[in-house]
């Protein structure tokens, strides 16, 4: 029988052990990646590629582009793709990001003869027909209608943009950016950013000897690279000057909060600690800004922190939402939380539960192949290797308060922080 007043036994962490993947270069350059694990005949394939070098003039081009590739081909239309797919109880999803956009397919193996000719041709032939880019402008600008009407989403863009500066980490998408968008433009950006030179393959899942002859056949000599090589550099990342931005609001019931700073990427020493002293302050449920704004003040649902890391450099920040009220009174008590990382040592206890959040969130997110497969590619385009891991784990074990003082002190200075405010303050 459970005793329940006996709390159960807790055992350390020592180390969390990940399955490193198998790797082959496709003679067309192409880079393939297998995890193979699983009992089950599903497999999940993801075509990443680099997005091309951001263009002020014409900047929506990498998301237009990746966000519309399953909306006709020369022989298919998006009608036809989807039914393909479904079909074979088959699932694709297309995915932007400031750095990379991809493709990903879920099959059972023995459908693959069938799916994956489908993500061959819109890879090769994909046209962005005039009519689906005039419905995707008409719905990108209705939903951007909406959502500029929240302050949240207003506060978020107007951090980026101050933070990340005129680049594609920075660029917050207006009304009439949409008007630059021209199906001639778009197909010559796809020609050029979705080649095989420009593309790296991830497969997790149990991957059947024919399943991976299929793919690498699919994808390998018959996939050719186009005339001009992509260009994936993205323009250096430059603050703006000013640090407080308000956008008032007189009929807000809420303000939305962003305050942050640039700060060390992934491939910086010193980004792991942060890691910590993030968690402390804002980096999850017990944190300190939620036990002080949230559970003690009343003043928010939820307030949190985190870490942007890019290559080009990375990003402290906060984020809240608090009754228009006592916006100053929130702000005051975030600075005081600041500021405490910088004068106080963190209590041993409260450093042992945030060493064990942060090692049982690591290990805890490792329930299937999947996810081992998604570990890889932090390091992969980060251009680290799997001691980050190792190093993350043993720094996570082992800092001390002195060193999360000296980080704060480093890092953190609160008057140097950008701040910006939507609503009433």
């Amino acid at each position: 029988m459970i005793n329940r007043k006996l709390a159960p036994d807790f055992r350390a962490i020592d180390n969390i052990k990940l399955i490193r993947p198998e790797h082959t270069k496709l003679g067309n350059g192409c880079n393939l990646f297998c995890f193979n694990s699983g009992d089950q005949e599903l497999v999940r394939i993801e075509w990443i590629f680099g997005n091309l070098t951001f263009d002020p003039a014409k900047p929506l081009l990498n998301m237009a582009v990746n966000t519309m590739l399953t909306d006709g081909t020369a022989t298919l239309t998006a009608a036809q793709i989807a039914d393909k797919i479904d079909f074979y109880g088959a699932f694709l999803q297309v995915d932007y990001g400031y750095e990379n956009s991809q493709v990903t397919l879920y099959s059972l193996n023995k459908h693959l003869g069938s799916t994956l000719p489908v993500i061959a041709d819109i890879l090769n032939n994909s046209i962005f027909p005039e009519k689906e880019l005039e419905t995707f402008k008409r719905n990108q600008q209705q939903k951007l209608q909406v959502g500029l009407q929240k302050n949240d989403i207003l506060a978020r863009r107007a951090f980026n943009r101050a933070v990340y500066g005129p680049t594609i980490y920075g660029f917050a998408a207006e009304m009439t950016d949409y008007q630059t968008l021209h199906r001639d433009d778009m197909v010559a950006h796809y020609r050029q950013m979705y080649q095989p030179s420009n593309c790296t393959i991830v497969i997790s899942g149990k991957i059947e000897p024919e399943a991976l002859s299929l793919i690498t056949d699919t994808f390998g000599e018959s996939w050719v690279n186009g005339a001009i090589a992509a260009v994936t550099t993205q323009p250096e990342i430059k603050p703006a000057a000013d640090l407080f931005y308000f956008t008032e609001r007189p009929d807000a019931l809420q303000s939305a909060i962003r305050i942050g700073v640039p700060v060390i990427n992934r491939n910086h020493e010193d980004f792991q600690s942060l890691q910590v002293l993030n968690t402390v302050l804002g980096g999850y449920f017990g944190s300190r800004l939620m036990a002080n704004i949230r559970e003690d003040k009343g003043y928010t649902y939820g307030i949190g922190s985190g870490l942007a890391s890019f290559k080009q450099g990375g990003a402290f920040f906060l984020a809240t939402e608090v009754g228009a009220d006592v916006c100053k009174d929130a702000i005051a008590e975030i600075e005081k939380e600041v500021n405490l990382l910088k004068t106080e040592l963190v209590p041993e206890e409260e450093l042992s539960l945030v060493r064990n959040y942060m090692l049982g969130s690591t290990l805890g997110s490792l329930e299937n192949i999947f996810s081992h497969a998604d570990k890889f590619k932090t390091i992969y385009f980060a251009g680290l290797d799997y001691d980050y891991y190792d190093r993350y784990t043993e720094t996570v074990k082992n800092i001390t308060s002195d060193k999360l003082i000296k980080l704060a002190n480093t890092y953190f200075n609160f008057d140097q922080f950008y701040k910006v405010i939507v609503g009433k303050y």
